[in-house]
């Protein structure tokens, strides 16, 4: 069995410039974890892979297309690869968010 402590695995080099962590990676599926402090968000961007956020902490507000929602803890928002897709925290609190690529990307994302 192995055991990944989100607090320990190291901080990973993306565009974004945030805290981002991958837990998990493997060619079936990737799984990151982002933390976003108040009023930080991701540079809007479109992944050549199917996408889901699950919200762990906070409401931070999810772009999806042309759709933008603010989405509380504890709810699974998708977003179909080739789709634009951003996450925005505009409130005073962290917002902690899973997100899961499936399969694993083996092209570049495109920002935006």
């Amino acid at each position: 069995m192995k055991i990944t402590i989100v607090k320990e695995t190291p901080i990973v080099e993306t565009p974004h410039k945030l805290d981002v962590r991958k837990l998990y990676d493997t060619d079936s599926a990737q799984a990151m974890h982002i933390t976003l402090q108040a009023g930080k968000a991701l540079k809007p961007h479109i992944t050549p892979v199917d996408v889901f956020f699950y919200i762990l902490e906070g409401t931070p507000k999810v772009l999806v297309g042309d759709e933008k929602i603010e989405v509380k803890a504890d709810c699974l928002v998708e977003s179909p690869k080739d789709i634009v897709h951003c996450l925005y925290n505009n409130s005073t609190t962290v917002a902690r968010i899973l997100v899961i690529k499936a399969p694993r990307p083996t092209t570049q994302t495109k920002l935006l």
